[in-house]
């Protein structure tokens, strides 16, 4: 059965899964549900079933957009890989967004006043492009929300202490306005934090530091998850999901 590691700060039905419970083999062995991956299609679709059987969502129910570590965030309706975006907000209750990752990092928000959520995929270039900031920016703006309130969780994401970098990409970071912070000189290039850094551009969205969860974990360390860098590129993703609420009765 599919595992889902789940925030505990988000009331809403989500989930960040990993590797066990799923069909495929070889390189992809587990629950690789990234159609693109080179992964045996038939394989990647039970895959698919069973998560979404562990949801308790039907596959008409699922917003899962085309990523193209880009900056654009959709409003989300259902449809399966019809629209290119990296991030989706929604408030229709009962839909589910879908995130999919093999080292970036999956970030889910939640607001429980107006019920409203979205979902980022946040690798160097969507952070660089401020796609966290910008996804609380639509649920302020399209919602109403008010990211005070509002719910972050970060999921499995390469780490720092594994995640080196050319100097462009930090000449690009700083060129954006980041704190040398993210950044950790490590003889051989430069260290990037990717969760800190999308941290930082939560805070400054306005977002609480106790309404923002990480949950540690480092998809090139932790053998339950894929890792894009690690395996060289040959490998599955991983989802993060979230679900707008029903409304209380």
């Amino acid at each position: 059965m599919p595992e889902l590691i789940r925030a505990p700060n988000i009331a809403a039905p989500h989930g960040f899964t990993t590797r066990a419970g799923g069909v495929s083999g070889g390189a992809y062995a587990g629950l690789n549900l990234g159609l693109s991956s080179g992964d045996d299609a038939a394989a990647v679709a039970e895959n698919r079933r069973r998560v979404l059987e562990v949801l308790g969502a039907a596959q008409g129910d699922v917003c899962a957009f085309h990523q193209v570590h880009g900056d654009r965030v959709l409003e989300a309706s259902p449809s399966w890989f019809e629209e290119e975006a990296d991030a989706a907000v929604s408030d229709t209750p009962g839909l589910w967004l879908v995130v999919s990752t093999a080292d970036c990092l999956p970030v889910l928000f939640h607001d429980p006043r107006t019920g409203a959520v979205g979902a980022a995929h946040c690798g160097w270039r969507g952070t660089v492009a401020r796609l966290a900031q910008r996804t609380v920016e639509a649920l302020r703006s399209r919602f109403g929300c008010d990211p005070a309130d509002v719910r972050v969780a970060f999921g499995p994401a390469i780490r720092q202490p594994y995640y080196q970098v050319g100097p462009e990409v930090a000449r690009a970071f700083l060129a954006a306005g980041f704190p040398e912070g993210v950044f950790k000189e490590n003889g051989a290039g430069v260290l990037l934090d990717v969760p800190g850094a999308n941290r930082w551009l939560l805070l400054e969205s306005g977002v609480q530091e106790a309404n923002l969860w990480d949950s540690g974990l480092c998809t090139y360390e932790d053998r339950r998850f894929y890792s894009h860098r690690r395996d060289r590129g040959r490998t599955g993703r991983q989802w993060g999901v979230i679900q707008v609420p029903s409304p209380q009765k």
